[in-house]
């Protein structure tokens, strides 16, 4: 793994398997079952110049769960950005102050260029339509750990990707990540002009799986083992493309999809946010009860994933079980209502 977390396409399969073995061994802290210092001292830089929730709260968690302290800035307003500074300035600044800086901006290609001005670790939170790694490696952590307790293997599986797929950077990401594992069944199903870009369906293609576009939800995936489903990432339509789009019932899943068109031991994963709202069909709230929803699962996922990989980068991950101790305050057996008691 290289000193930067920038794309996907520095990653071998055995550095996604290293990492995995690192989340797993961070999940007693994650759960808020021990607490580590591991990382007393170090601060890291969260810069998010674009809208988030889960990804900020979710690496800032993270790194608080190390012991670390974070300092966070939200949007380009309160930025020195927002007089004209560039990126390789505020990369060097920011690098005299932090231990690592996490990065999110609306522009394909920037957090590498930021990332060229500095020697500190810098991760990729989401730039614009290009990627999103550490959402794909917990996708990955996730996709594992559910699999294993059904008894399944990527590889041969049936994996569905649906949604937005032209500007939905996280399943740009994932899809990289899963053609490093062994030939596997891949379905793309999207509305139209939201299609996977042509240069990753030939990339995944080249790396022996079958990869397949269907029109819409309306056919037969009951041999389907994993449904991954985005939102509709109109922010960055085109005026043109904004007008008059709407999306139809025929990309939604939901409870009926998944009853009717699927199978009972598929999973169902989004990186969220989702658009609950009732005309947006995405995917349905319908599924909030079923066992098959893995979403909060996945979000929780988050946590152990991204301190694996601050721990790999600030390359402390074998001295963090040493400083474990058991947590002094109370915690809740199941966090969500409608969770499973780990």
């Amino acid at each position: 793994m290289s000193s930067h977390l920038l794309s996907v396409d520095s990653l071998s399969r055995d550095d996604v398997d290293h990492l995995i073995r690192v989340a797993s061994r961070m999940e007693p802290i994650a759960q808020r079952r021990k607490v580590t210092r591991v990382l007393e001292g170090a601060v890291l830089g969260n810069l998010f110049f674009e809208a988030s929730t889960r990804t900020r709260v979710s690496f800032h968690a993270a790194f608080c769960r190390l012991g670390g302290s974070v300092c966070d800035t939200t949007g380009f307003t309160f930025s020195s950005m927002a007089k004209g500074e560039s990126l390789y300035d505020t990369s060097r600044v920011m690098s005299g102050y932090c231990d690592a800086i996490v990065m999110r901006h609306p522009d394909q290609g920037s957090v590498a260029e930021f990332a060229e001005a500095t020697n500190v670790p810098v991760i990729n939170g989401g730039d614009g339509p290009g990627e999103h790694p550490s959402q794909a490696l917990l996708d990955i952590y996730t996709i594992d750990k559910e699999f294993a307790l059904r008894g399944k293997s990527l590889a041969g599986a049936h994996i569905l990707l649906t949604g937005d797929l032209k500007y939905g950077r996280t399943v740009h990401s994932l899809i990289k990540l899963l053609s490093l594992y062994e030939p596997m069944r891949i379905s793309l199903v999207s509305p139209p002009g939201l299609e996977m870009p042509q240069h990753l369906i030939e990339l995944v293609a080249s790396r022996g799986h079958r990869v397949e576009t269907r029109e819409s939800l309306a056919a037969d995936y009951s041999d389907v083992d994993m449904v991954y489903t985005t939102r509709i990432q109109k922010e960055r339509f085109t005026a043109e493309m904004s007008e008059g789009f709407s999306l139809s019932r025929d990309y939604t899943v939901d409870k009926a999809f998944m009853d009717q068109r699927v199978n009972d031991h598929a999973i169902v994963m989004h990186p969220l946010p989702r658009d609950s709202r009732p005309d947006a069909n995405d995917l349905d709230v319908d599924l909030n009860a079923d066992p098959r929803l893995a979403i909060f699962r996945q979000t929780d996922n988050g946590i152990p994933m991204r301190m694996a990989i601050f721990a790999t980068l600030l390359q402390v991950e074998d001295l963090v079980e040493r400083d474990m101790r058991d947590v002094p305050w109370f915690v809740p057996k199941t966090f969500g209502v409608n969770d499973v008691e780990r």
